[in-house]
């Protein structure tokens, strides 16, 4: 990216983005970005009671699944199967019982609900999600990242470069690497490491994001708590819907068991992972410098 490049910032699904391109984005262009990003907030959204999901939180019954987002439900599927069901979108009333909830209570309630099974709430997920049983579902493990893809597919036949930045989950297309910062879990101020990347996506997930009370927002669904024993991950790969599932799986499941399902490159996709015990972990990431 040169250095005339043109930032546009603007504030979308509950959340900061800016992205970065050589020229300034043609209005028009901008519209179908904002108006994919509505579309997305309007079907899966568990904080507005105009969404679709809010709609099967009361209703059972089937409900159509644009084309674009199939690859959304079947990574939701994919994680489930990898993770034993660790990482799955029906901890939503869940999160909800914990206080991050429509309003931001952020005040636990007395009783907080285990999700029920895929299987108890879904028949099927092949075109139409066949809800049998009500649930308030939530796509926030791999959604955000899953965003920041629709943003660059639309980009992609418009631009020849670009940084799509959804509140640090990254989608970057670049003829020089681009110096990424990875952000403190205990210190936003600071930085453990950095890393370099002209192509491609990162995500981070961290205990210290959407934190309050006793509880931080990746939860556990059989135990209905926090997960513990991570810190903070961050994950390179492809796409940026991969990257964003993979940072929250591997808060439940080792990379090893993970990179057995990928061929991404030799070692299945790149992490790094900082354990509460400081144990550090990751692959031998190109241009990665830690501090720690």
């Amino acid at each position: 990216m040169t250095p005339t490049a043109h930032d546009w910032d603007f504030e979308a699904l509950g959340t900061r983005w800016e992205i970065t391109t050589p020229e300034p984005l043609p209005e028009a262009l901008q519209h179908k970005v904002l108006d994919e990003l509505e579309r997305i907030d309007r079907t899966w959204s568990r904080f507005r009671d105009d969404s679709q999901v809010a709609e099967m939180a009361c209703t059972a019954g089937s409900y159509p699944i644009a084309q674009s987002d199939q690859p959304l439900v079947d990574w939701y599927r994919r994680l489930y199967e990898l993770t034993g069901g660790a990482v799955t979108p029906m901890v939503g009333q869940m999160l909800d019982d914990a206080g991050y909830d429509a309003d931001s209570t952020l005040s636990p309630k007395t009783t907080i609900r285990p999700a029920p099974t895929w299987e108890e709430v879904l028949a099927s997920h092949d075109g139409v999600l066949d809800i049998r049983t009500p649930a308030l579902l939530d796509v926030g493990a791999a959604g955000k990242g899953f965003a920041v893809d629709r943003v660059a597919s639309i980009l992609d036949d418009e631009v020849c470069a670009y940084i799509v930045d959804g509140s640090g989950d990254m989608r970057i297309v670049s003829d020089s690497p681009v110096r990424i910062a990875l952000e403190h879990p205990l210190d936003p101020t600071k930085a453990v490491g950095v890393v370099e990347l002209s192509a491609g996506a990162i995500c981070a997930s961290a205990a210290n994001r959407r934190a309050w009370a006793d509880w931080h927002h990746i939860v556990h669904p059989r135990t209905a708590s926090p997960a513990r024993e991570v810190l903070a991950t961050w994950v390179i790969a492809p796409d940026t819907m991969t990257a964003d599932g993979l940072a929250t799986a591997l808060f439940f499941t080792p990379a090893s068991i993970l990179r057995a399902d990928f061929d991404f490159h030799a070692a299945g996709f790149h992490h790094v992972t900082i354990r509460r015990n400081g144990s550090v972990e990751h692959t031998d990431i190109p241009g990665l410098e830690l501090f720690l």
